[in-house]
């Protein structure tokens, strides 16, 4: 799925482009973030990895890079990766300061001035958010696009699922699919 985005992000690099302070801005590099679990256990913390890849990267370049990414946040302690050192920064602003913090944020962001050590490390800045709620057993979801950060499209995708049609011939063959849905902010592109 994802080497198919970058495929076509490579064709129509209006898809990578987004809003910020009313102004539409184009991303060299297509930022695509995930939550995943470094252990399949329900008890594992969740993190969010982000893996910047090219438009002219290949189906082996986009598997590699993820596995990459992926293996390292396993093989790495426990909420440790950067994500994680942010989230629980934030955690450690007390209530009655976070809102202050958070519309801060939002006016940095708005005019363009946050930090990019930070929209590196935002699931929220990026071109791409994917989702699978395959884990969960269950069919794609809409979801919706956050009010913070750039992020232009929400992927989710879901459980493998297996249909009975007809062949040119008539006769029944099963075929696998795997179901996803898409939003995008149709402000990036004129929806061609």
């Amino acid at each position: 799925v994802l080497a198919a985005y970058v495929r076509c992000v490579g064709q129509y690099p209006g898809i990578n482009r987004f809003i910020s302070g009313q102004h539409v801005f184009s991303r060299p590099e297509i930022e695509v973030s995930l939550t995943i679990k470094p252990e399949m256990k329900a008890e594992s913390p969740d993190t969010v990895l982000k893996i910047y890849l090219q438009p002219t990267d290949t189906a082996g370049d986009v598997y590699r890079k993820i596995q990459e990414k992926v293996e390292a946040v396993k093989s790495a302690p426990a909420d440790s990766t950067n994500f994680d050192n942010l989230a629980r920064a934030f955690n450690l602003v007390p209530g009655v300061l976070l809102k202050s913090t958070v519309w801060l944020l939002n006016l940095l962001d708005y005019f363009g001035c946050l930090p990019r050590a930070l929209t590196r490390l935002s699931p929220f800045h990026g071109s791409l958010y994917i989702t699978s709620m395959a884990s969960l057993g269950i069919p794609p979801i809409y979801h919706h696009l956050y009010n913070f950060g750039n992020l232009p499209v929400f992927l989710a995708f879901g459980a493998k699922r297996r249909a009975v049609e007809l062949d040119r011939h008539g006769q029944p063959v099963e075929h696998k699919y795997v179901d996803y849905k898409i939003v995008c902010d149709e402000r990036i592109v004129d929806g061609a």
